[in-house]
């Protein structure tokens, strides 16, 4: 489900006024996405699912202490909270063994909607992300996410990642031209 612009302003104005509808809304339209997001940087269903409760407790705590600068956007403000969070928790367990996705026990991400043919496709392209993805830099990998995976825009991730809309389109063209080489090694 994608909002508008202008609803979404509104619904951050609700959220700064304390209101816990408009929050359990935001938590609705945002979790799906924060979840895939953050489940394949990290690889983990346990620790995916941890991080996005941090982040949603985490932009509860800022909008209501008034502590963050004007965002743009509650989309960009809750992906800058995770990719932090997910800094933070490698920083914590960087002497950890690093999980890669586990295929065994991998995230449905197919819509109802979509025929069969087209589910097909989609199954496929979510293996090779899941094989492939982890083998990136990771500023390629977050990237593809970001905008291939959670169909954000140019300049939502822009904002995101405090980089202009054209280091952007570069970034992505980099990591798009990576993962096709990745790719193109095993056939």
């Amino acid at each position: 489900m994608n909002i508008g612009k202008i609803e979404e302003k509104l619904l951050l104005y609700k959220i700064k006024k304390n209101d816990k509808q408009a929050f359990i809304k935001a938590y609705d339209l945002y979790i799906d996405q924060l979840y895939r997001f953050i489940y394949f940087k990290v690889g983990s269903r346990e620790e995916a699912e941890d991080l996005c409760s941090a982040v949603f407790l985490k932009t509860w705590s800022y909008i209501l202490e008034n502590s963050l600068k004007e965002p743009k956007t509650l989309k960009a403000l809750l992906y800058k909270i995770a990719r932090n969070l997910i800094i933070d928790h490698y920083r914590k367990n960087k002497d950890r063994e690093v999980m890669s996705l586990d295929v065994d026990n991998r995230i449905e991400i197919i819509d109802d909607k979509l025929n069969i043919a087209k589910a097909m496709e989609l199954k496929f392209d979510l293996l090779v992300l899941e094989t492939k993805l982890p083998e990136l830099k990771d500023e390629y990998r977050e990237v593809i996410i970001l905008r291939f995976v959670n169909e954000l825009s140019i300049k939502e991730i822009a904002e995101i990642l405090d980089k202009t809309k054209g280091n952007v389109r570069v970034l992505i063209f980099r990591a798009v031209g990576a993962l096709k080489e990745l790719v193109n090694k095993e056939i």
